[in-house]
């Protein structure tokens, strides 16, 4: 067993303890419950630092080899085991949640409407996400993709917006659905691979290969597929993702966009290629046209938005249809090149990233001028450029990266994946550009419409951003930058992990 065995599962429960500590804190005692939450939060994010640099980015990726690996037996007689490990896939997302949690739980200060319940759900759903990205065993993977999705049912349907319960049901019945669907295939693969829910004994296993298990194959296939392209969401099942983004608090929808978005595409790289690399490469072309369309179709529809959090929430689909691409291009069998195909892995990697970056902190930026306006609609605004500098800063940064300008992470990761899909189809590569055109369009415009022209009297005393507020979104556009500007300090750690998935679908 690895020396460093105890690391994931200390970076997961910690939270899980914080909460349980959190929930015998007074309620009346505000600040201690929010100093508390902050600096449990801290545990985690020093010891994801650590995991980032302690990690051998020249080590055996998933399944042959994995880092800071734990494997006991849970309930032998299944055949479940508490299995975590770490490889160059879910190394990089450790550290985004972690991250992303300490900022959300910085950016809520202001929360003060239940927020005893608000704070221990926040790390609770910390310990969800932490544990689908490390967990190496079926049933302790669907177990915290669970566990993640309960408490932020609860922080859209008790600190949202108007439509909150009608966001959180709809929220919840979606992922549900997804969750029954791949259930039902993972106890196929059960059956099917050794009655073992081990995930590197099952992409070992060489499952549902042969003409014999078309059937099987495609409908596991599917299964996987649906409870994965929800959650991402993929077109056409992105329906509710505008609704809870919406009606979430600000920091809900940082964790929404950053961290639980990620899963479906974690899902598609670690469970969809590699355990099925037959059935993949079949329907390539599917998971390809419906990411295509979703990239068109997001970047169209958030250009007709009016309220700036859906613009947001809309262009998530966009993104996030970049990501998809990569791993359909990366499953395409003879139709690329392998470097073409690891290019294009890289490139989704790099996007899941620097989305889990920049729409973060749009959606805080979002959350900064709400609590000061106490509207969203872009017609409200004009010329807060000069009226609120720091901010219109922030803004302007993130919306430049957002749109991929050269010099930040997100031109790196849409350049990796349009580069790589060429190889293997240059029609699809040039419908896809359209959605960078209209990308950009929709950003440049929503800063005009927010920062340039004249500036509304209603705004004449808006106060800039506060300390609070630049501290949480500060760190999202350093890295931002750092990696923008010199992206093999995380294209290596990616490259290790996109070369083991290509390998293994050959």
């Amino acid at each position: 067993m690895d020396p460093n065995c105890w690391i994931l599962p200390l970076i997961t429960f910690v939270p899980l303890v914080g909460a349980l500590i959190v929930m015998f804190i007074p309620k009346s005692n505000y600040s201690a419950i929010k100093a508390t939450s902050i600096g449990i939060s801290l545990i985690p994010l020093a010891l994801s630092v650590w995991v980032w640099f302690a990690y051998d980015r020249s080590g055996p990726q998933f399944p042959h080899g994995i880092q800071f690996g734990v494997d006991a037996p849970w309930i032998p007689s299944l055949g479940v085991s508490f299995a975590m490990g770490a490889d160059g896939l879910s190394v990089p997302l450790i550290f985004l949640t972690a991250l992303l949690t300490t900022l959300s739980l910085v950016y809520s200060l202001v929360i003060n409407e239940r927020p005893k319940e608000y704070f221990w759900m926040f790390l609770l759903l910390e310990t969800g996400m932490m544990g689908v990205f490390v967990s190496l065993d079926f049933v302790l993977f669907f177990v915290f993709w669970e566990v993640s999705l309960v408490p932020m049912y609860f922080l859209i349907g008790i600190w949202g917006g108007p439509k909150r319960e009608y966001a959180a049901i709809k929220f919840f019945l979606y992922t549900m659905v997804g969750s029954m669907a791949m259930l039902l295939a993972i106890l196929a693969m059960y059956f099917n691979g050794g009655r073992t829910f081990n995930m590197i004994e099952l992409a070992k296993a060489g499952l549902f290969v042969g003409p014999e298990y078309a059937t099987v194959g495609a409908l596991v296939f599917w299964g996987l597929f649906l409870g994965f392209a929800i959650k991402v969401p993929m077109f056409p099942f992105h329906t509710w993702l505008p609704d809870a983004h919406v009606e979430a608090p600000t920091a809900g929808s940082v964790i929404l966009a950053g961290v639980l978005l990620k899963m479906g595409t974690y899902g598609f790289m670690r469970v969809l290629m590699p355990m099925l690399p037959e059935q993949f490469e079949r329907y390539w072309w599917i998971i390809a046209v419906l990411s295509v369309v979703a990239i068109i179709y997001g970047a169209f529809v958030a250009m007709a938005q009016w309220d700036f959090k859906k613009l947001i929430a809309y262009s998530s689909v966009n993104h996030m249809g970049y990501v998809t691409l990569g791993c359909a291009v990366a499953g395409s069998g003879a139709m690329a090149s392998q470097s073409s195909k690891i290019l294009a892995l890289n490139g989704a990697q790099m996007q899941v990233f620097s989305h889990g970056l920049l729409t973060g902190a749009l959606f805080l930026l979002v959350g900064v001028i709400y609590e000061r306006a106490h509207t969203r609609m872009l017609t409200d605004f004009g010329g807060l450029g000069a009226r609120i500098p720091v901010y219109a800063g922030m803004l302007s940064f993130c919306s430049l990266g957002s749109l991929g300008l050269p010099g930040m992470t997100g031109f790196i990761a849409e350049l990796s994946v349009l580069t790589g899909t060429y190889n293997a189809s240059p029609l699809l590569t040039g419908l896809a550009l359209i959605g960078v055109v209209v990308t950009a369009a929709f950003m440049l415009w929503t800063i005009q419409r927010v920062l340039l022209g004249p500036l509304n009297p209603r705004w004449e005393k808006m106060p800039d951003a506060d300390t609070r507020e630049v501290s949480s979104v500060a760190p999202l556009m350093a890295l931002t930058l750092l990696f923008g500007v010199m992206p093999m300090l995380i294209l290596t750690i990616f490259n290790g992990a996109s070369q083991a998935i290509v390998g293994l679908m050959h």
